[in-house]
């Protein structure tokens, strides 16, 4: 499965780069290709193609605030969260995506 998102706190700091850190590994673990954008107060890191994005088959939003860019999602599947679920419960969110990637 493909999966692509963003993740962004409050602050733009901890949160953010921990919601990545632990989406990654769980969706890695789970056998799963994964690339998380972050937007934080330095900005948009690891920013999403629209390849990936074309070629995803979910998209996760583990976020606090609005971001910017939700539009490149029409037509996927999205799951929009708080931070704290991707913190965590990483594994149980992702298997929450491969139910709903799944269902068709």
């Amino acid at each position: 499965m493909n999966i692509v998102g963003i993740s962004a706190c409050v602050a733009g700091i901890a949160h953010t780069y921990i919601a990545k850190k632990k989406l990654i590994q769980a969706g890695e673990q789970a056998g799963h290709k994964i690339h998380i954008e972050t937007q934080g107060t330095i900005g948009t890191e690891d920013e999403l193609t629209p390849e990936e994005i074309k070629d995803a088959d979910i998209v996760i939003l583990a976020v606090d605030i609005q971001v910017s860019g939700k539009e490149r999602f029409d037509g996927k599947k999205v799951v929009e969260v708080p931070t704290e679920v991707a913190i965590h419960s990483p594994t149980a969110l992702v298997k929450k995506l491969e139910e709903i990637v799944n269902k068709g």
